[in-house]
């Protein structure tokens, strides 16, 4: 695995699959936002190193191998591990979610620096300090993640007013629409759900503020899940896919 076959990345772990008996497929966002699909050989040993610093979520320095369909991992050693030792099932849960949504916004042929650092941010706010984060705010930061993300992947909703009519009284939601909409144009948008003046406040802030002040901001659970169903149903809108991760963590 010398010379020009082999190559250096940070990367993030997003996903593994099974492969054989004892090997993974890693699915990795590198630093500069590219998605690598590699082999972690020997993965599904036990003892395996590799899988030991090769958890969802987990960043990571590896050492990979050019390979004809799949590249290979060499090595790895664990560079950060935000969600901590032993995250309880929640923390888990919502890290899978956000992964999930990485994995679908992110190419293997194509760079997007940004996808990274929000990514691991994002992260790093779920796993807190031992867990810190109750279940509504872990609802909440993963809702403004898909909702940030998606934005700057050129689907951004609109929450200043109504995306048909520009009326400043809105009081629904609709993804395929484009966000949301006032009462005259929901009668002509199947779907259209309707929001309180609390929500549409709370979708805008999704948007304003950073994961570490959502963290810190008082939201009730009921809140917090119904912002996490929208995010999921704009997220699938617009990508076009099953998001899982966000289904689990709905419950759906």
């Amino acid at each position: 695995m010398a010379g020009g076959r082999t190559y250096r990345d940070r990367a993030l772990v997003l996903d593994k699959t099974k492969l054989r008996e004892t090997d993974l497929i890693y699915t990795l966002l590198a630093e500069n936002g590219r998605q690598i699909r590699a082999v972690g050989k020997g993965a599904r040993k036990p003892g395996s190193r590799l899988a030991a610093r090769c958890e969802v979520g987990c960043t990571v320095d590896a050492l990979l191998a050019h390979g004809r369909s799949l590249d290979v991992i060499a090595e790895a050693t664990l560079a950060c591990s935000p969600l901590g030792a032993s995250p309880d099932l929640e923390v888990l849960s919502a890290a899978a979610a956000v992964a999930d949504i990485a994995r679908a916004c992110s190419f293997e042929d194509a760079e997007d620096p940004f996808v990274f650092p929000i990514t691991e941010r994002a992260l790093a706010v779920l796993g807190g300090a031992a867990g810190a984060l109750d279940g509504a705010h872990l609802d909440l930061v993963v809702a403004a993640y898909a909702f940030k993300l998606l934005a700057h992947l050129g689907y951004r909703p609109d929450f200043s007013a109504c995306v048909l009519c520009g009326d400043e009284e809105v009081s629904y939601f609709s993804a395929q629409a484009g966000g949301l909409i006032c009462a005259s144009c929901a009668a002509s948008v199947p779907g259209a759900e309707a929001v309180d003046a609390a929500l549409v406040g709370w979708f805008r802030a999704l948007m304003a503020l950073r994961f570490d002040e959502l963290a810190a901001a008082a939201v009730d659970a009921p809140t917090a899940a119904l912002l996490l169903a929208f995010a999921h149903g704009w997220a699938a809108t617009h990508l076009d896919a099953r998001l899982r991760g966000l289904e689990f963590l709905l419950g759906v």
